[in-house]
């Protein structure tokens, strides 16, 4: 906890994040875990918001983020099929957009803890979209997650895995990071439409490979 709270960014801290995200177009946001720290992050006009695993039994927190009306993330670590229902209803009830993200809590996760058919399950059950939230040593588990067609994959990043920290091992730097995003656009590329079809570059390979066919 001591590590945690000395981690906490300052009001000019988070100004500072903000700036740099804006001129870079980039988009942010961040998980709270008290209905004040949700206060101060609207100041910030961001354009989604986040729920923590730990978070999700938090009643009064998600009915807040709810009201809000923007697109929420909702981490289903540490949660049975009660909690999750009960935030989906709330979240529905507030006609909010969310999708959830199956998650593991635990720094690194295990591969064989991974579960990953549950990402249907998930689909399946509360017919919304899911997403993927990875604690995993290594990529090959977030690359499997994309291709169980999640609609957001979120991992931590961090300048050097061996620095001091909680998280760290969980953690991708940014070499990793790029290539996690360049093989996961491969993998969209290649999962296709799912309809049997001969593609034009088969044609001839066809043709010459059963041309024996048509000499008997």
């Amino acid at each position: 906890r001591d590590q945690k709270q000395g981690l906490e960014f300052s009001a000019e801290d988070y100004k500072e994040i903000d700036s740099y995200c804006k001129s870079n177009e980039i988009e942010w946001y961040a998980s709270a875990w008290d209905l004040k720290s949700q206060e101060f992050l609207r100041q910030f006009g961001c354009k989604y918001n986040k729920v923590a695993s730990a978070m999700i039994v938090y009643t009064e927190l998600l009915e807040m983020i709810a009201s809000e009306g923007l697109h929420t993330f909702i981490s289903t670590g540490m949660s049975e099929h009660k909690d999750i229902e009960r935030a989906v209803d709330i979240f529905r009830a507030a006609n909010c957009s969310f999708e959830l993200l199956h998650t593991i809590s635990t720094y690194p996760m295990k591969d064989e803890d991974a579960n990953l058919n549950l990402i249907h399950t998930l689909k399946d059950k509360y017919e919304c979209n899911v997403g993927y939230s990875g604690h995993e040593t290594g990529l090959a588990v977030s690359y499997a997650a994309a291709a169980q067609g999640i609609t957001s994959l979120e991992r931590h990043i961090t300048l050097d895995r061996s620095m001091y920290g909680s998280d760290q091992s969980a953690s991708v730097e940014p070499a990793g990071l790029k290539q996690l995003v360049g093989g996961i656009r491969k993998i969209e590329l290649a999962m296709g439409s799912g309809i049997k079809t001969i593609i034009d570059a088969e044609i001839p390979i066809a043709k010459k490979l059963r041309e024996h066919l048509n000499q008997e």
